[in-house]
């Protein structure tokens, strides 16, 4: 521990807010919510890791670490402490965990608790849990009895521009022969640190191709769950109808929105029939002014000097 710790030290000041973390922490900070940070890492480190966090430590009433009680997690110790300095029974608790352990302490503590797990493709190892999200992006705090966001349009949610460009690329081969559906792919290795840090589900916005212009579309992040891929993809569907195919014609993709999780379905029609629902609820909503003022950015019309860069 004497030797890593100052290497991960080292490296906080660099680790980005899940996504959703920073929407999430406001809006209940921004309606009087109390909320309590309960973790098994020593206090000190938790308090040094969200100081890169604009606004985070002043929105916890209450910051618990692992060296403030006997048990940490999955012991219930560390969530009831939590609560005692919140002034409220552990009934009232509402806990967001991404750990198992985690997640069986706040059980342990007689609290309701949503699980984003932290791995992927582990969902069903969090059953036990009252509701499991891909994300905090899918959290909706209604169903908690806590207020409701207000930033959802039109079944969307707007999110951070997002930039990526590259080749097009010849797929799994699926898009257009199993799915009737044709997705311009790109090469995931090329954008990793973006695949890291942005979670898996439906997005949509702008596309750009050099010779062609600029089209509507809506593309999913992740592993597929249908056909269970080994890799996290990107498969953007553009929205037109083109009569021929462009393997190797650059591809600027400008993400503006948010559409859903994830899902795995019980039928091939059930996924056609979602994704071609991804594809009306995009087009619709991409003529808003919010999303449709991006059609014009430079980063459509001209060439991206680094594919892995986002805003």
């Amino acid at each position: 521990m004497d030797m890593i710790t100052p290497l991960f030290s080292d490296q906080w000041c660099n680790i980005k807010a899940l996504p959703g973390a920073n929407r999430l922490i406001k809006h209940l900070s921004s309606n009087g919510v109390p909320m309590a940070l309960a973790s098994n890492s020593p206090k000190l480190n938790i308090e040094a890791k969200i100081s890169y966090h604009h606004g985070w430590k002043e929105s916890f009433s209450a910051i618990v670490g692992g060296d403030e009680v006997i048990k940490g997690k999955p012991s219930p110790e560390i969530f009831l402490e939590a609560a005692k300095r919140m002034n409220t029974e552990p009934s009232n608790c509402l806990v967001i965990e991404d750990s198992l352990p985690g997640v069986m302490a706040a059980k342990n503590a007689g609290m309701s608790v949503v699980a984003v797990p932290s791995i992927p493709k582990q969902a069903d190892r969090y059953s036990f849990a009252d509701e499991v999200i891909n994300s905090l992006l899918d959290l909706h705090p209604e169903k908690w009895s806590l207020p409701p966001f207000n930033d959802w349009i039109e079944n969307t949610l707007p999110i951070e521009p997002l930039y990526i460009g590259g080749p097009v690329i010849k797929g799994f081969g699926r898009g257009s022969k199993v799915l009737g559906i044709p997705t311009a792919n790109l090469a995931a290795h090329d954008f990793s640190a973006i695949l890291s840090e942005h979670t898996s589900g439906v997005y949509f916005g702008w596309a750009g191709l050099s010779t062609r212009g600029v089209f509507k579309m809506v593309m999913s992040v992740g592993w597929n769950p249908y056909f269970d891929n080994t890799e996290k993809t990107i498969e953007p569907w553009l929205l037109h109808k083109f009569d021929e195919d462009f393997y190797g014609e650059e591809l600027r993709l400008l993400v503006v929105g948010y559409i859903r999780p994830e899902a795995n379905f019980p039928s091939l029609e059930s996924l056609i029939a979602r994704i071609h629902e991804d594809g009306k609820i995009a087009e619709k909503a991409l003529d808003l002014p919010i999303y449709a003022a991006y059609k014009n950015s430079p980063c459509l019309a001209s060439s991206l000097q680094q594919p892995n860069s986002n805003s």
